[in-house]
C-alpha cells in the first residue's frame, strides 16, 4: 500500500503539520524532531505527493507556454530554449499547442489560473483586448515571445533588421537579381505582423538601398498557413519557376529554413551549384539547417 503523510506521522508520534514542515524545510521545527521525521520518512520509503505540496505550499511550480503549432521546426528550437533555462530548476513546463481558433481562445481564457500555473509564455501570437484582459485578471507574470502588446514583457528577434542583412550580404557579395521567398503571410491567430512579414520588409530596404529592382516576379509569398513540407515544395516550385525566367536571380533570400530546403531541392534537381551558381540564405538556423 502506498505510505502516506499520515503514517508518517503516526510512526514518527508527530502531528501531520509537523511532517509538512520538515518536508518544506521550515524552521519552525526543533533539530531533534526533525531528524526523527526525517528518518521515519526514510524508513517508510515515503514520497511526498508533488501536487500536495505544491498546493500546500500556494504554488504549481509549473509554467504554462501557449504555442502555435509546436511541431514546427522554428517552434521546437523555441521550446529547446526555455525548456534549457528552466532545466534543473523546481519549475515543469507544460505546452499548450494551438492548431485552431477554439484552441487558442479556450487556452487563452483557462491557462492563466494561480491554480493552474506560476506564469505564463505566449509564443508567436499578440493577445487581442479580450485575451488581455484575461491574461491581467490571473495577476500571473506574463512573457510574450515572438510577439508583443503595450500591457506585458516581450521577447523579440528583429526580423526587419534580419531580412535586411540577409539580403545586404548577398548585394556585398556582388549579387543584383535577388529573390525573396517566405511566409505565411496570412495571421490565423492574431500573429499581427508576421515575423516573414518583417523579414521581407528588410529584404526590401536593403534592395531599395542599393538601387536594386524588385520585380513582381522575384517575390515568392507562401500562401500555406503553417511552415513544414508544403512550404518546401512551395519553395521548391518557385525556384524552378524562377530559373525559367529571363533574368533569373543569382541570389535568393528565405524567410525560413524550410523554404531554404526547397530552393535547395530544385538547385540540385537542375545541377545548380550553391553558391558558385546560386546563393541561398536561411534563417531561424533550426537543427538540420547545418
Amino acid at each position: 500500500m502506498t505510505v502516506t503523510i499520515r503514517d508518517v506521522a503516526k510512526k514518527a508520534g508527530v502531528g501531520i503539520a509537523t511532517v509538512s514542515r520538515v518536508i518544506n524545510n521550515s524552521e519552525l521545527v526543533s533539530s531533534g524532531t526533525r531528524q526523527t521525521v526525517l528518518e521515519t520518512i526514510a524508513e517508510l520509503n515515503y514520497v511526498p505527493n508533488p501536487t500536495a505540496r505544491r498546493l500546500s505550499l500556494g504554488r504549481t511550480s509549473t509554467i504554462g507556454v501557449i504555442a502555435p503549432f509546436f511541431t514546427r521546426p522554428s517552434a521546437v528550437e523555441r521550446l529547446r530554449g526555455i525548456s534549457e533555462v528552466f532545466e534543473g530548476s523546481a519549475y515543469d513546463l507544460v505546452v499548450y499547442n494551438v492548431e485552431s481558433m477554439r484552441r487558442r481562445q479556450q487556452y487563452f481564457h483557462e491557462v492563466p489560473r494561480a491554480d493552474r500555473v506560476d506564469g505564463v509564455i505566449v509564443m508567436s501570437m499578440s493577445p487581442s483586448e479580450d485575451d488581455v484582459r484575461s491574461l491581467k485578471h490571473s495577476n500571473l507574470p506574463v512573457l510574450l515571445l515572438d510577439a508583443e502588446h503595450p500591457e506585458f514583457a516581450s521577447l523579440l528577434e528583429d526580423s526587419t533588421h534580419g531580412g535586411y542583412i540577409a539580403t545586404r550580404h548577398l548585394i556585398e557579395q556582388g549579387h543584383t537579381r535577388i529573390a525573396f521567398i517566405g511566409g505565411p503571410f496570412s495571421d490565423p491567430f492574431n500573429f499581427a505582423r508576421t515575423p516573414s512579414t518583417k523579414r521581407m520588409e528588410g529584404y526590401r530596404a536593403a534592395m531599395a538601398e542599393a538601387g536594386l529592382a524588385v520585380p513582381d516576379a522575384y517575390l515568392g509569398i507562401d500562401p500555406s498557413e503553417v511552415m513544414g513540407k508544403q512550404s518546401i515544395a512551395f519553395s521548391r516550385e518557385l525556384t524552378l519557376q524562377l530559373g525559367a525566367l529571363d533574368a533569373p536571380p543569382t541570389g535568393i533570400v528565405t524567410a525560413s529554413d524550410m523554404h531554404a530546403f526547397g530552393v535547395l531541392h530544385a538547385a540540385r534537381e537542375h545541377g545548380m551549384r550553391v553558391p558558385d551558381d546560386l546563393s541561398i540564405i536561411g534563417y531561424d538556423n533550426i537543427e538540420a539547417a547545418s
